[in-house]
């Protein structure tokens, strides 16, 4: 706002003003047979008045033109202005060039005058009187423009400039519906963010950063929530995590595979159980069998090692969510499903559950009455604060708090990652060193 003041202040052409002040009197010649002297007298106000009512006709602009040597109808502006207590009569001239401006307002009380005489002062003329103009002081040219005022318009346009940036940061504020920062969850909820998760390439190329990317910030972001969901362990006095967000498209279920991958790199018997039975997706993301699983337990067709598979060679075991039930929330809450999930817990270090969001279903709520804790995955620029609130107000009023959040996507900037780093192979940095540098440090480390 001020660079577009300034541009505009520079391109305005500058005017300026040239004030000059007189007296108008009348004066009678001397008479020669009786060797009077010359007599003056000040002009009335009614003549005055007429005198400043034709100071900018073409009969005084004219002959002032003339006296200054100007072209025909070369613009000329003045003005006057009578004092209340006085004849004096202040002329001020108006226009681009200082010096002319001087002339004019200096030349214009004598040609009025001239010209009243001949013109405008009828029975002065009779009485072969004139009317004379007395400089009192006289127009000098101006240094400085009346017309842009450069630090009045800079102010001004300052002013603008952080009235409308208050306007829109608010305006910003009140009509930014989404969740972008920490802060937005904070106003919401007044529990625990566990992490903030950056949306990173490595993810999009690979939905398990803890494998494709191992020493990225996705995977640091996911081990720093690993480590926090452990304090909330120990205060919970359980071992058993469900894993959900407010609406779909959030992130949950890769979040919950990856911290389970997480959990089960430090060492525990970690089990991943897919419970969203509506739309499940945690085998098809990790390339597992998805046919039977979870549901097939629950129908008492099978033994929960014939069903529940191993990752790899590690010691995470997943257990698919199987043929998707027309009826997800009767079998979440059905008994059957407690006596398993106590068996489970009882068998595992650690056991994680994906579940279907909780705004649009109770599916959630269910599993959380068999786990120790409920940790909600918040998408930054996706969830809207309306369904990230809505969902906290349900869980509250069905009395399961939220153990803590997750924001994910969250961006690299505002990462925790990113403003205190972390110890291991910097691979940004990395990719900035040329190849001298490099075989530098391979020699150094050597």
């Amino acid at each position: 706002m001020i660079a577009a003041t300034s541009v505009q202040t520079i391109m305005t052409p500058a005017v300026y003003t040239s004030t000059a002040k007189i007296f108008l009197s009348a004066t009678q010649p001397p008479d020669p047979g009786n060797g009077t002297q010359v007599a003056t007298y000040a002009v009335n106000s009614d003549d005055l008045a007429r005198y400043l009512d034709v100071l900018n006709a073409p009969s005084v602009i004219e002959p002032l033109r003339a006296r200054l040597g100007l072209a025909p109808g070369t613009p000329i502006s003045v003005a006057g202005e009578v004092s209340q207590t006085s004849n004096i009569m202040t002329i001020t001239a108006t226009g681009g060039d200082p010096v002319l401006l001087a002339r004019i307002a200096n030349e214009a009380g004598p040609v009025l005058a001239d010209v009243a005489t001949k013109k405008f002062s009828p029975l002065l003329a009779a009485n072969g009187q004139s009317v004379e103009a007395t400089t009192i002081a006289p127009a000098t040219a101006p240094s400085e423009p009346v017309s842009p005022n450069a630090k009045r318009n800079l102010m001004l346009g300052g002013l603008l400039g952080l009235a409308l940036g208050i306007g829109l940061a608010l305006l910003r504020h009140t009509l930014d519906t989404k969740v972008r920062t920490e802060d937005d969850i904070k106003a919401l909820s007044k529990r625990p963010i566990l992490g903030d998760i950056p949306m990173v390439k490595s993810v999009k190329d690979g939905l398990m950063s803890l494998e494709s990317d191992p020493h990225g910030r996705h995977a640091e972001s996911i081990r720093r929530l690993r480590t926090n969901i452990l304090f909330v362990d120990v205060t919970t006095a359980g071992h058993s995590f469900v894993v959900t967000s407010s609406v779909p498209g959030e992130g949950k279920t890769t979040t919950t595979i990856n911290l389970a991958l997480a959990m089960a790199d430090a060492g525990s018997k970690v089990l991943l159980i897919d419970g969203d039975l509506r739309n499940p997706s945690v085998a098809r993301t990790m390339g597992l069998d998805g046919s039977f699983g979870l549901t097939t337990l629950l129908l008492g067709l099978a033994d929960p090692e014939d069903v529940i598979q191993r990752w790899r060679q590690s010691t995470l075991h997943v257990l698919p969510a199987g043929p998707v039930p027309p009826n997800p929330s009767e079998l979440l809450g059905s008994e059957p499903m407690e006596i398993l999930f106590g068996k489970l817990a009882h068998d595992y270090d650690f056991i994680l559950v994906d579940s279907p969001p909780v705004v649009p279903v109770i599916d959630a709520v269910l599993i959380n009455k068999l786990t120790h804790g409920l940790i909600m995955v918040v998408g930054a620029d996706r969830t809207r604060k309306r369904d990230l609130a809505s969902a906290v107000q349900s869980l509250e009023t069905v009395d399961v708090p939220v153990a803590g959040f997750a924001l994910n996507m969250a961006p690299v900037s505002s990462s925790t990652a990113h403003r205190y780093g972390y110890y291991g192979y910097n691979r940004d940095a990395d990719a900035k060193l040329g190849r001298r540098q490099k075989r530098a440090r391979a020699k150094h480390e050597a």
